[in-house]
């Protein structure tokens, strides 16, 4: 079996600010699921497009008239996603992810045996691991886009797309020990992951493998709410180094969540808003406190042809920027559990 072989992805050009979506928008929302106020989904859209741009001047949608015309071209996608709101996983897809997960985990294995250059950034040139290490020791969350190809090559999930990205973050002053006790406190991680995470609590544990139940939340242009069952395994190398690794094995949207008629949808056939996710996790101790990488990988419904170039940089830019919430919020209970400890 071949290595995977990792690429940075060279991204997309961006239209407006990645702040404007927070989960794929070809799906209308479905009866009990409402945008924004009372407004319909196409109003939502052009008043909060026009927000972004006020916000942004980007020189690309400076002028009124291409303003306009950004404005008139979403309305117009947003009036063809009627007919896409539900999706089904195909079982090639499926295939595709896990091929994907399987090469990425077989190189997150292989790296795992060298503590010397524990971390993905320490593979990189001296001059990017300076510029990483500054940023994480002023308190930043670093993130990069990755691709794990198969000889070479991409790996096909059709009408799926695979988003993968890896983060890090420095906790100061913490040691190890703490950083695995709050990653394993998962019955109260909706106290730390608000709003993202509504509901979480442990199904099982049999020493360092866990079956968890996290309930989901996501709101800006629609509210979306999902319902997923992972399971967790820990492994410490030594005193300073350990990894984990968790791999969702149900996810389902809910329907009409918090009323007397929620229901779960089928699996695989929803909106398509996450259908799979695997995350992968390193912990270092050293220069006076721990850092914290995650990889995570999911899987999502594709985008029709012809649209990507509008609605991709929005698909793409979700995951980072719940990878970049999940990092720092981590950093910033774990800091103030020590220093309410300390105060004790």
């Amino acid at each position: 079996m071949s290595e995977p072989t990792r690429v940075e992805h060279p991204g997309f050009r961006k239209i407006v600010a990645f702040r404007s979506i927070d989960w794929p928008l070809l799906c209308v929302p479905k009866q009990g699921i409402e945008p924004f106020g009372s407004l319909s989904p196409i109003k939502s859209m052009r008043l909060h497009f026009s927000t972004v741009h006020k916000w942004r001047h980007s020189p690309a949608i400076h002028s009124t008239r291409k303003a306009r015309a950004l404005s008139v071209g979403l309305t117009f996608v947003f009036l063809l996603a009627g007919p896409l709101r539900a999706a089904d996983l195909q079982p090639a897809a499926s295939a595709g992810f896990d091929r994907y997960a399987k090469l990425t985990q077989d190189g997150f294995d292989s790296e795992n045996k060298n503590l010397g250059s524990f971390l993905w950034m320490d593979g990189l040139s001296q001059d990017q691991q300076r510029a990483h290490y500054a940023q994480l020791q002023a308190g930043q969350v670093v993130i990069e886009h990755l691709a794990t190809l198969d000889r070479g090559s991409p790996i096909a999930t059709p009408g799926a797309l695979i988003h993968h990205w890896v983060g890090t973050v420095f906790v100061p002053e913490a040691t190890l020990a703490q950083v695995l006790a709050f990653e394993q406190d998962y019955d109260h991680q909706q106290q730390y992951f608000m709003p993202d995470v509504m509901r979480s609590k442990i199904l099982s544990r049999n020493g360092p493998d866990f079956t968890v139940e996290l309930r989901f939340y996501k709101k800006k242009v629609i509210s979306v709410v999902l319902e997923t069952q992972h399971q967790v395994h820990y492994e410490q190398l030594d005193a300073t180094h350990a990894w984990s690794r968790s791999w969702t094995t149900r996810v389902q949207q809910v329907d009409h969540p918090g009323q007397p008629n929620e229901s779960l949808e089928p699996e695989g056939h929803d909106d398509g808003f996450l259908w799979r996710m695997d995350t992968y996790w390193r912990f270092e101790q050293k220069d006076g406190g721990v850092y914290i990488e995650s990889q995570s990988i999911s899987l999502t419904r594709d985008v029709p042809a012809g649209l990507s170039w509008l609605i991709g940089p929005y698909i793409t830019s979700i995951p980072r920027e719940s990878l970049t919430f999940t990092l720092a919020a981590t950093r910033k209970a774990i800091v103030a559990r020590r220093a309410a400890n300390s105060s004790r």
